[in-house]
């Protein structure tokens, strides 16, 4: 058997029903791997069912941006991946492959755990003259401890080993949703290093007009930087997204997320991720109807700026 071909690693059921991968500008790939979580396993299923919940959306023209991205894009289908090697061995495939797409396309992941990010900006920063990177980061959790209970790296610890490694610019680092437990080193390091930090608690009851000044704050911050987007479907609160392996209540609505996915549609984005969907604990699909409506709302952004600049 070859490595990768497990049942979970998804490679007929295309997002959006849309053609497989040829030449086409905008590309989605799953990440199927989850294996350094620190509470329930499952999202290396994830890229099956955001793929599964985006067929509702297969004839659908975007509401604010009027264009699909139906026919600009292709699915790669699930990277082929060991799952029970050490994970920077993991990395190296994720890294290997995703820098393979890269160089031929605008890339879509679907997670699989928030571990993958690292290889991912990787591969990104390479591929994009190897300055550092802006990155945009939605999630529950900070992901910036120096250690994964005891162990050197996880997807808890992927955003603090970026900076680092100066995958990304710190004073061009923004995270959206986080309100975890945790040590305040670790709650604060993005702002400590000269990034920003949106919290939860500070967007409560904004949405629309309401959160104009943090979409101005973000655009200021990150300008034209070539930039990252990270979306870790808990930045959710659980209402909206259950099937995940680390709910945290008192998060962000899909409208909020949404907003500010539409009205920062015009930073230089040069790719995304979507992570961190346990389909095993979802209800209803809400989870994965969320994620695969962000990442399809994401491609029709760049369709339409990629029609307005042409």
């Amino acid at each position: 058997m070859a490595m990768g071909q497990f049942a979970y690693a998804n490679n007929s059921n295309r997002f959006l029903g849309c053609a497989p991968l040829a030449d086409q500008p905008f590309a989605v790939a799953g990440v199927p791997f989850d294996g350094v979580v620190t509470n329930r396993p499952g999202a290396r299923f994830g890229p099956q069912a955001i793929r599964s919940a985006s067929l509702m959306l297969c004839d659908g023209i975007h509401p604010v941006f009027n264009v699909s991205p139906l026919e600009h894009l292709g699915d790669a289908l699930d990277m082929r991946l060991p799952n029970a090697s050490p994970l920077p061995e993991v990395r190296r495939h994720i890294e290997a492959q995703a820098a393979a797409l890269m160089a031929k396309h605008h890339c879509v992941f679907l997670g699989g755990d928030h571990s993958v990010t690292l290889s991912l900006l990787r591969a990104a920063k390479a591929q994009h003259g190897g300055e550092p990177l802006a990155l945009v980061h939605f999630d529950a959790h900070c992901d910036t401890w120096s250690d994964h209970f005891g162990e050197p790296s996880g997807h808890g610890t992927w955003t603090h080993e970026a900076l680092q490694e100066g995958l990304v610019s710190a004073a061009h680092t923004v995270q959206i949703g986080i309100r975890s437990s945790g040590d305040r080193a670790a709650r604060e390091h993005v702002a400590d290093q000269g990034g920003q930090i949106f919290t939860a608690r500070a967007l409560r009851g904004l949405d629309g007009a309401g959160l104009q000044p943090a979409i101005d704050a973000i655009r200021a911050r990150i300008g034209q930087r070539p930039a990252y987007l990270t979306l870790d479907i808990d930045c959710l609160d659980p209402a909206f997204a259950p099937g995940t392996g680390t709910p945290e209540p008192g998060g962000m609505t899909s409208s909020q997320v949404l907003t500010l996915l539409e009205d920062l549609a015009d930073l230089n984005w040069i790719g995304m991720d979507c992570v961190e969907v346990a389909p095993a604990y979802d209800h209803a699909e809400l989870t994965s109807n969320a994620a695969a409506t962000f990442v399809w709302t994401y491609l029709s952004g760049q369709v339409a700026k990629r029609q307005q600049e042409a």
